[in-house]
C-alpha cells in the first residue's frame, strides 16, 4: 500500500514537495507575517518540516512515513524540506528564528544536538532546542556491500589489524552516533580504521555503492532500504533485530556496543506550551498507529514514544549516557 514511498519515489515527491514549500516558504519563514495559530483550530494549513540533513538518509526516510499518516489522521500536510550542513548544526542553530505559530517543525538527532555543542561553538545549545516529542531509533551497524569479500566481523577485524588505516569507512557527519560507534569500536576491537565523515546517510551509502570506501558505519535501516545490495555484518542492539534475525549482535561476538541515532521532533521555543503539548499528542498518534509501526520495524527501525512532558527526563538521561560514551571514545575531554 505505501510502496510508493520507498526511497526512488521520495525524491520525486521531495520535488514536488519543494515546489509546495516554495508556496507557502512565507508561512514557516523568520520574515513571514502569519498570525499565530489557535491551538483549538490547529492545524488549518500545511505544516513546514525541516530535516537538517540531505534527501534520502533515515531522518528524511523516517520523516515521509510520518508524513503519510499525519495527513490521514489531520487533514494536513506535513512539507518537508532539507537544510544539511554541519551534522545538522546549520539547521538547528537557526529554529529559533523561526515563528512559533506551530507550522515550523524540525527533525533532531542524538547524539548530535548532545555532543555537538560540547565540541567547539556550532551556534546553538543543547538546551536551546525544544524537543516535543521523541519517535524512533535506528540501531548501529557495520555495513558493507553485497560483494565485500568480508564475511563476517572477524574478517573486517583481521583484516583492519594487517591494514591500520587502509580500511575506510563513510559515516554520517562528525560527532555522530555513527563517529563515535566508529571510535568506540576501534578501540574495543584493537583496531584502526579511517572514518569518512558525509552530509548525511545518504551520502555515506552512495559512498559504499560507489565503493569510494570500503565499509559504512550506518544502521539496519540502510539494509531493509536498499535489500540485495549490502551485508551487515552486526548490530548494535541488545538482541537481533526482527528484520535481520540472522545477523549477530555486538554483544554476541563479545563486544559491549549498543548504540545509535535517535529521532524526534523540535519547534522553535517561542511555541506555546498548548501547542507543545498538541504536536506531542498528535505525533504520539501517528506513532501508535498499526501499519505505521509495522511499517517501521520492515524499514529495520526500532519505536520509542517519548512525549513532550517525558522529554526532560529522557534528555537528561541520554546527555549522562552520551556525554560518558563520547568521553570514553576521545571525542570530548
Amino acid at each position: 500500500m505505501f510502496s510508493h514511498f520507498r526511497f526512488k519515489p521520495f525524491l520525486t515527491a521531495w520535488a514536488l514537495s519543494a515546489g509546495a514549500f516554495s508556496a507557502l516558504a512565507f508561512v514557516g519563514s523568520p520574515m513571514g507575517g502569519v498570525a499565530s495559530a489557535q491551538a483549538g483550530e490547529y492545524p488549518d494549513k500545511p505544516i513546514h518540516y525541516i530535516i537538517p540533513f540531505g534527501p534520502g538518509g533515515e531522518s528524511d526516510i523516517t520523516a515521509r512515513l510520518q508524513q503519510a499518516y499525519f495527513t490521514k489522521d489531520f487533514g494536513q500536510d506535513l512539507v518537508i524540506e532539507y537544510k544539511p550542513g554541519g551534522g545538522g548544526a546549520v539547521a538547528w542553530s537557526q529554529l529559533n528564528g523561526y515563528k512559533g505559530d506551530g507550522y515550523t517543525w524540525m527533525g533532531v538527532n542524538l547524539p548530535h544536538i548532545i555532543i555537538k555543542p560540547r565540541q567547539k561553538n556550532v551556534g546553538f545549545k543543547t538546551d536551546d532546542l525544544t524537543t516535543v516529542y521523541m519517535f524512533q531509533y535506528t540501531p548501529d551497524a557495520i555495513v558493507v556491500p553485497k560483494d565485500s569479500p568480508f564475511k563476517t566481523l572477524q574478517d573486517f577485524i583481521d583484516y583492519a589489524k594487517a591494514n591500520p588505516g587502509k580500511l575506510t569507512m563513510s559515516g554520517s557527519g562528525k560527532g555522530t552516533a555513527n563517529h563515535l560507534a566508529n571510535v568506540r569500536f576501534d578501540k574495543m576491537a584493537g583496531i584502526k580504521t579511517t572514518y569518512v565523515a558525509f552530509k548525511g546517510t545518504a551520502a555515506a551509502v552512495a559512498a559504499v555503492l560507489g565503493h569510494q570506501v570500503r565499509a559504512e558505519w550506518g544502521y539496519t535501516s540502510v539494509a531493509a532500504t536498499h535489500e540485495g545490495k549490502f551485508r551487515l555484518l552486526a548490530v548494535a542492539m541488545n538482541k537481533r533485530h526482527p528484520k535481520f534475525p540472522d545477523v549477530p549482535t555486538f554483544k554476541e561476538l563479545g563486544f559491549d556496543m549498543v548504540s545509535g541515532t535517535y529521532r524526534g521532533v523540535a519547534v522553535p521555543k517561542s511555541t506555546p506550551e498548548s501547542l507543545r503539548i498538541k504536536i506531542s499528542d498528535m505525533l504520539g498518534k501517528v506513532n501508535a498507529n498499526p501499519e505505521y509501526r509495522k511499517r517501521m520495524r520492515d524499514d529495520g527501525m526500532a519505536l520509542l514514544d517519548v512525549g513532550y512532558k517525558d522529554i526532560p527526563a529522557f534528555m537528561a538521561k541520554k546527555t549522562v549516557e552520551e556525554v560518558a560514551a563520547a568521553k570514553s571514545a576521545g571525542i570530548l575531554k
